[in-house]
């Protein structure tokens, strides 16, 4: 019998319908489901398990109490050292889960680093994980360490620092892939800095090439370059967009909307005028 790792965000209090989706197909296939006591996603798990009389699930808690069993399942206590306190206590739950399990369904809050970490742990055991982001509405799957790097690579500098503090230095050693050294530096430290130089100005005049000859493929381009050398984080928050939405939106052959457009070029300094031509 197969086993899940299911587990998630403690901001994620309600399951959006791609998890939903993903669990019923879990229960109907019959597999063997792992999931922790937390409040939050591992609650609204334990609820929907609960609310179809599923039986296959073993819950999974640091130490002797165990916070949430809704439906008085099998316990794994998971034993730690009496030194080990705050967010490694609760972790050692998710390395044991990570461990047993043959695939991993992580539903994510699109911040907490937790849930992120479960996603590496199974990727770096050669398991395949699926990270579910509930605010975008969208699903990462990850079959091995080319696509955690690139996940890497895309997420924000707080994420990526609050990952490496939290992770142990075991799961956190670079994969030996092309982009390992993204394991050591911020993606966006890695980057140029955000002042603006003559690279910015031949970008800008490509970006006006661009609109001249109407090719807006070319434009979207150009546009998440600058929004890049910017740093993308910054341009989230200027522009209240989703930092991996935005890279989605401005990667090559991405599909902005023109408010979007307006919005990142707002904050990068550059304004669209219209002149009168022919």
């Amino acid at each position: 019998m197969n086993t899940v790792f299911i587990g998630g965000s403690r901001h994620v209090s309600r399951l959006p319908n791609q998890a939903k989706e993903r669990l019923n197909n879990v229960i109907e296939s019959g597999f063997a489901i792992l999931v922790g006591d937390a409040n939050g996603a591992d609650k609204a798990v334990q609820k929907h398990l609960l609310a179809t009389h599923y039986e296959h699930v073993t819950v999974f808690c640091s130490g002797n109490t165990c916070r949430n069993n809704l439906g008085h399942w099998k316990i794994n206590h998971v034993r730690t050292s009496k030194d080990v306190k705050g967010f490694r206590f609760y972790a050692a739950k998710d390395c044991e889960m990570a461990r047993e399990a043959d695939f991993g369904l992580m539903i994510w809050d699109g911040k907490s680093a937790g849930t992120v970490l479960n996603i590496l742990r199974l990727v770096r055991a050669g398991k395949k994980g699926v990270l579910i982001n509930a605010p975008e509405k969208t699903a990462t799957t990850f079959k091995g360490t080319d696509d955690w790097e690139a996940f890497l690579s895309r997420c924000s500098i707080e994420l990526h620092r609050d990952l490496k503090q939290r992770a142990m230095p075991e799961e956190w050693a670079p994969t030996g892939g092309r982009q390992a050294s993204l394991f050591e530096t911020p993606p966006e430290e890695q980057r140029r800095p955000e002042t603006p130089g003559e690279t910015d100005d031949e970008l800008i005049a490509a970006i006006n090439a661009a609109l001249a000859v109407a090719d807006p493929k070319a434009v979207v381009d150009l546009l998440g370059h600058v929004a890049k050398a910017r740093g993308m984080s910054k341009v989230a928050r200027d522009t209240g967009l989703a930092r991996e939405g935005l890279y989605r939106a401005l990667c090559t052959g991405g599909n902005p909307e023109f408010t979007t457009v307006l919005k990142v070029m707002n904050s990068v300094g550059l304004r669209l005028i219209a002149n009168k031509f022919g």
